[in-house]
């Protein structure tokens, strides 16, 4: 299969999520919902809409143009998926392959029906993929690896593929950065940022930097349309067990009825809590920020008015060159 024929096909699974009956729906949300209890239809639904914006023809051409692959080898490349929200080893499936390379992954145990379903679809397209994506339990005879997975798992990755070409990407979340002047609406995109994936994944917002007397009213009342959050027997608990922590420790807190706001020097928050920090000028915010560069995934502002950031709603749908841990995985796969 050449390389303009796979872009071509992964124009058509894109085609093909966008294009789902509400049948097929049903039955591909059921199965994912029994597997995994935090991956709503909702939910679901945002994952397929993140992939499908930039499976098309002339973005994939597009960004493809800008590598240079010298090798024609193909390879057996590893890859440890995460499972924390759907399809989030979905980018590095369409790395491997459109690389030139063969996939061997293994699945995450809270995300296997969606990438089984992803395979299905692309076979369905173009029977060629059966023999490039295969998923093992283990990653065995492998010439390069991708894993994915908590600080304690990456030292255990780095020891174990010590010896082969590797990616292995740790904790990392992302933050927002707060003038105190936005309006309700940009507040109520923030909170697409922080409750989609109900805060599991390392683009959801887990922190916020407000200046100095900040009045955190506003921002709740900016929130309330996602209070039916709530409704999900995982979450509350979550947050009935947060807000107890804090009542019995004696902590000051924001509670908004579905999350809590904790102040905290530290970037990642458990589910339904979200830590605060102040700043007093931009200097500080930019200090506070530079420390906690390698933890952070991506910052978020208003209109993307902070350097580099992206604007406030915008966070669960990444460009296809927004990579992980800010390491360009393409550029890897084409040099293994």
């Amino acid at each position: 299969m050449t390389n303009v024929n796979k872009v071509k096909n992964f124009h058509r699974l894109g085609e093909k999520l966008k294009t789902l009956t509400v049948n097929e729906k049903e039955d591909l949300f059921l199965k994912c919902a029994n597997e995994n209890p935090w991956f709503t239809a909702e939910n679901i639904e945002l994952a397929l809409k993140g992939i499908s914006h930039f499976l098309n023809q002339e973005t994939l051409t597009e960004w493809l143009s800008n590598y240079s692959n010298d090798k024609t080898e193909s390879k057996k490349i590893g890859v440890a998926m995460a499972g924390n929200i759907p399809l989030v080893g979905f980018h590095d499936l369409m790395c491997v392959l459109l690389s030139g390379h063969q996939l061997i992954a293994k699945l995450s145990s809270n995300d296997s029906v969606l990438m089984k379903f992803i395979k299905s679809s692309l076979v369905e397209i173009d029977p060629t993929f059966e023999k490039l994506i295969q998923f093992e339990e283990r990653l065995k005879k492998v010439d390069a690896v991708i894993a994915t997975g908590s600080d304690n798992t990456s030292r255990y990755f780095e020891y174990y593929f010590r010896n082969i070409p590797h990616i292995i990407r740790k904790n990392r979340s992302s933050c927002a950065v707060i003038l105190g002047q936005e309006t309700e609406t940009e507040f109520y995109e923030l909170g697409k940022d922080v409750f989609s994936y109900f805060g599991l994944g390392c683009r959801n917002v887990s922190k916020i930097y407000v200046p100095e007397n900040f009045d955190f009213v506003k921002l709740i009342e900016s929130w309330e349309p996602y209070q039916p959050i709530i409704n999900h027997h995982k979450y509350a608990n979550n947050y009935d067990y947060q807000k107890s922590i804090l009542l019995v420790n004696q902590i000051h807190f924001y509670d908004s009825g579905f999350v809590v706001f904790n102040k905290s020097e530290n970037l990642v928050s458990p589910i339904s809590m979200i830590y605060y920090e102040h700043y007093s000028d931009l200097a500080d915010l930019d200090s506070k920020l530079e420390q906690q560069r390698d933890k952070i995934q991506c910052v978020v502002s208003a209109r993307g008015w902070y350097k580099n950031s992206v604007p406030f709603g915008e966070a669960q749908l990444p460009k296809i060159d927004d990579y992980a841990d800010g390491v360009d995985t393409m550029q890897f796969l084409m040099h293994v």
